[in-house]
């Protein structure tokens, strides 16, 4: 029937209408998508080589104390003659559990020149905690803050994790970042300084 066919073809060419503008709408979608992970790439690439920027000389020198997972009280005096830095985390918080390979590259590829002290900061109990950082194959010193310690127990503001401070082998406070960081930037960080340094001397 002439009427049933033109119905059928007339279905036909708007499910392929609209197929058709789906693909270009979709088109269109990734391509937003992809100008907007370009625009999201540079950003995260200048932010990158920029990540440990914020002086902090009002807290220069600090010292604080805390148990590890085996319950031993550590302080940040005791890896006087490293670099150090200081990581304040969370195992709940994503962006920390992002860099953690970061500072466990860092920390291993430094061979004793630096170390890197995980704080951890929530109520945790020690064997989950201890789990955790197992499963993580973390090898740098893990303490044990809670979640909400005392002043003496923290380096310096914490206000969002993760956190981390990075200290000088003399044990000068020289940087602050608040959000996740990543080994090559540290090691530059660590490397203008110390070439700077020199060329005042």
């Amino acid at each position: 029937m002439p009427g049933e066919f033109f119905g059928i073809q007339s279905r036909h060419l708007i499910g392929h209408l609209i197929d058709y503008l789906q693909s270009l709408n979709r088109t269109a979608m990734n391509r937003t998508r992809n100008r907007f992970a370009i625009a999201f790439g540079w950003l995260f690439a200048v932010y990158a080589l920029l990540p440990l920027q914020v002086s902090l000389a009002a807290d220069a020198q600090r010292d604080f104390t805390l148990p590890d997972l085996a319950g031993e009280s550590r302080s940040l005096s005791d890896f006087r003659g490293r670099w150090v830095l200081v990581n304040y985390w969370a195992t709940w918080c994503p962006p920390c559990l992002e860099e953690l390979p970061e500072l466990e590259l860092f920390h291993s590829k430094a061979e004793g020149r630096a170390v890197v002290l995980g704080v951890n900061m929530e109520s945790i109990s020690s064997d989950d905690l201890r789990t955790f950082v197992d499963q993580q194959f973390l090898s740098y010193p893990i303490l044990v803050a809670s979640e909400n310690p005392r002043r003496e127990q923290i380096l310096g503001p914490v206000d969002g994790l993760p956190t981390s401070y990075l200290v000088t082998p003399a044990g000068e406070v020289v940087a602050r970042q608040v959000g996740p960081i990543t080994a090559e930037a540290i090691n530059a960080f660590i490397e203008r300084y110390e070439s700077r340094n020199r060329g005042e001397k």
